[in-house]
């Protein structure tokens, strides 16, 4: 229950609103108790306006990573080194796994893209990589 106070005209009210229930209340002028209809305002509410900036055109070509001649072999996904399949040294050929991942509790290969010789050897089993992190370079 809410207690008010109003003096209106030098005339001092006591006011209690002792129940609402939808469009009626009951309410305590002085002593007097009254029903009171309510005036029910329609609700506005307002829906955010979804503003997306332009986003740029996608060739769809996926090119490996290169500088000086060598190419990046990224990691699709984040995860966990499992298996390294090649070393230094090794030819490669395309579509060739290079190694073995556990990203989001499954066992993902990873291939070559193109043959080559292996350079490079940037991670090592049990290691925690990120998604696009190198983990082979080839040449």
């Amino acid at each position: 229950m809410k207690e008010f106070s109003f003096n209106i005209n030098g005339n001092a009210y006591k006011v209690n609103i002792l129940n609402v229930e939808d469009d009626q209340a009951e309410v305590e002028v002085n002593g007097t108790t009254y029903q009171v209809a309510l005036e029910k305002k329609p609700k506005v509410t307002k829906t955010p306006k979804l503003v997306r900036g332009k986003t740029p055109a996608h060739t769809g070509v996926h090119r490996p990573m290169t500088s000086a001649g060598l190419a990046n072999v990224l990691a699709p996904l984040p995860g966990t080194i499992t298996e390294l399949k090649v070393k230094i040294g090794d030819q490669v050929l395309p579509e060739q796994v290079l190694l073995m991942m556990e990203a989001m509790k499954m066992e993902n290969r990873v291939l070559a893209e193109k043959a080559g010789t292996v350079k490079a050897i940037k991670v090592t089993v049990g290691e925690s990589v990120l998604q696009g992190q190198v983990v082979i370079e080839m040449e």
